[in-house]
Order: structure tokens, then C-alpha cells, then sequence
């Protein structure tokens, strides 16, 4: 199901691009189409249809995205990592050895020492100078 909605996406891309290159230019921008008015269509005609084929493809667009989104997270089964730490977490192990554990390293001689932390000093505050 994922594949064919790719491949629909993938033609809606394209058809859009193709679509928005043929639009007429009003100065500066590509503007492949537009060209005489000795066609089936007027300017006029010609604008109206490329302007609804464009937010119909625009629409379709969105949809296929968050369709993909949404397969995407229906067949995503994982949690994260914390929650699998925390999961296999005992009372003896914290959950950054849990998470080394799950990470697959060897946490031996990484350990950092840890510093004493000293008492707070109390200091009196400054007397406003004037």
C-alpha cells in the first residue's frame, strides 16, 4: 500500500511541476506556456484551467503526504528510548546505564569522577553605593 501511494505522490510531483512551469509568466519567472492567442483557448481560459489544475494537484499533494505520514507511523512500532531505559531499569541501575546498555558500548573507564560540591558560603550583599 505504501509503495503505490509513493508512486502516485512521485506522478503528482511531477504533474504539478509540469504544471506550474506552463503557467504564464508575469515577469521574471519561467513562463514556458502563455505564449500567442492563436490556440484553442484564450490567456483568460487557458489561466483559469492551469490555475485549477494547480489546486487540485496542490490538494491531492497534501493528501498523499499525510497519507504517507500516517502509514509511516502506523508500521513505526518503536518507542523511545527513554521509555525502553525505564522499562529495563532495576532499583540498582539508573537510567544512563540502561541507556549504555541499550547503546551497546562498554561503559568501563568512561566513568567520570564526580565533584564534591562544598557548602554554600554565606556572603552578605553589598551596601548600595550613592
Amino acid at each position: 500500500m505504501e509503495t503505490v501511494l509513493i508512486v502516485a505522490h512521485l506522478f503528482i510531483v511531477v504533474a504539478l511541476i509540469t504544471v506550474i512551469l506552463l503557467q504564464r509568466s508575469e515577469g521574471g519567472a519561467l513562463g514556458i506556456g502563455g505564449g500567442g492567442g492563436g490556440g484553442l483557448m484564450s490567456a483568460r481560459g487557458s489561466a483559469n484551467l492551469l490555475t485549477k489544475t494547480t489546486a487540485i494537484l496542490a490538494a491531492l499533494f497534501f493528501a498523499t503526504s499525510i497519507g504517507l505520514t500516517v502509514l509511516s507511523q502506523l508500521n513505526n512500532e518503536s518507542s523511545s528510548i527513554l521509555e525502553r531505559a525505564t522499562e529495563q531499569t532495576d532499583g540498582n541501575v539508573t537510567v544512563l546505564d540502561a541507556l549504555n546498555d541499550l547503546s551497546g558500548e562498554d561503559s568501563t573507564g568512561l566513568d567520570l569522577p564526580v565533584p564534591e560540591t562544598e557548602a554554600p558560603t554565606e556572603t552578605t550583599p553589598a551596601a548600595p553605593s550613592q
